[in-house]
């Protein structure tokens, strides 16, 4: 009954896969400094 909405343009479909990319890393960098926040604590720590 209703058509579909029509297809993004190229340059919608770059910028979403920027957006997508940047996401990407900054959930991997997330990742590794909660991963590496422990140690962190324990060398600052140690330090005092």
């Amino acid at each position: 009954m209703f058509g579909a909405p029509p297809p993004p343009s190229a340059e919608e479909l770059r910028q979403q896969e920027a957006l997508a990319s940047q996401t990407v890393y900054g959930a991997l960098a997330t990742c590794v400094l909660l991963y590496l926040s422990p140690f962190a604590v324990d060398y600052v720590s140690k330090l005092v």
